[in-house]
């Protein structure tokens, strides 16, 4: 029971980062019909960022809190990965957006390879450390010599991803943004009749998706200490699968099914065999969506004629 509850915390933590980057997957999906194949490369390209301004601010400008530390790493990795979606749509999407439906998936797998490429002679082809960031660990209880324990960057993981997720949701079905992303979501060509910027849209739904992936990508440096120019594939489609999973288009789906794949991961991972939780994960979405092709909190897909 023990080593259960402890996989349960793990895997929740897991799937709260995997669910962060799959909002970034379901946003871009929704609104303009587009598996982003490069917002994995983004993530990993925020998690660098947070690895050089994390050193920079502790290391040479001497900021001795880790927590103020984070929430500045943060905010300026949001702004930078934003920045660079803002480009990659403008340079890599836009002019493709009218072309046939592969052309935009050739350019967006181009895109992740050469943000694979650029960090890794960049940066290097070997793991990139970073000190421990909070060291805090808390035992919930001790029973047959072994304990269950709760981290405080699990905490800290396990919280941000519920705010933002009711931020981004607010902002989603409340604002003027949100009802234009919805617009353009139900048809791009009648919200351009209508006044709606269809491009800056779309455009500011690519900025968003990688703030939330520059989050995630700063809560997986702070929780596995290391990075590594590869680390965009295997999380980047984990989270595209929790997308599909939860429902494509559906950002509380997005979460969910983040939180199933990270819990699918570890579970299996502990009482089975870790070499094949990765086949366990896909073999559950291909169940799932034999039954529920939509998946599990997404909208059967109506076709206009």
């Amino acid at each position: 029971m023990e080593i259960f509850v402890q996989q349960l915390i793990n895997g929740i933590t897991l799937g709260s980062i995997y669910g962060l980057i799959a909002i970034g997957y379901t946003m871009v999906f929704g609104i303009i019909g587009m598996v982003n194949f490069s917002h994995g490369d983004v993530f990993m390209v925020s998690a660098f960022f947070a690895l050089i301004f994390f050193l920079v601010l502790t290391q040479w400008l001497g900021v001795s809190s880790v927590i103020v530390a984070l929430i500045i790493v943060m905010v300026i990795s949001m702004i930078l990965t934003g920045l660079l979606s803002w480009a990659i749509e403008r340079i890599a999407y836009r002019p493709l957006r009218g072309s046939f439906r592969l052309a935009p998936l050739i350019s967006a797998i181009g895109m992740s390879i050469v943000l694979s490429n650029f960090i890794q002679v960049a940066q290097g082809p070997r793991n990139k450390p970073t000190p421990p960031m909070v060291r805090d660990v808390y035992t919930l209880w001790d029973a047959n010599g072994y304990a269950v324990t709760l981290s405080l960057k699990q905490i800290i993981i396990i919280a941000v991803t519920i705010i933002l997720l009711a931020a981004f949701w607010y902002l989603v079905q409340k604002t003027p943004l949100g009802r234009a992303q919805r617009a353009c979501e139900q048809d791009r060509k009648m919200a351009g009749l209508l006044g709606i910027n269809v491009d800056r849209t779309i455009s500011l739904t690519f900025v968003m998706g990688a703030a939330l992936a520059a989050v995630a990508g700063t809560l997986f440096l702070m929780y596995y200490g290391v990075v590594h120019f590869a680390d965009g594939f295997a999380p980047g489609i984990m989270a595209f699968t929790a997308a599909v999973l939860g429902g494509i288009g559906s950002l509380p789906g997005a979460v969910l099914g983040g939180l199933l794949i990270g819990l699918i991961e570890t579970l299996w991972g502990q009482y089975v065999s870790a070499d094949y939780k990765n086949v366990a994960a896909f073999s559950i979405l291909v169940v799932v969506l034999i039954f529920m092709p939509q998946g599990i909190l997404g909208r059967p897909e109506v076709e206009k004629v």
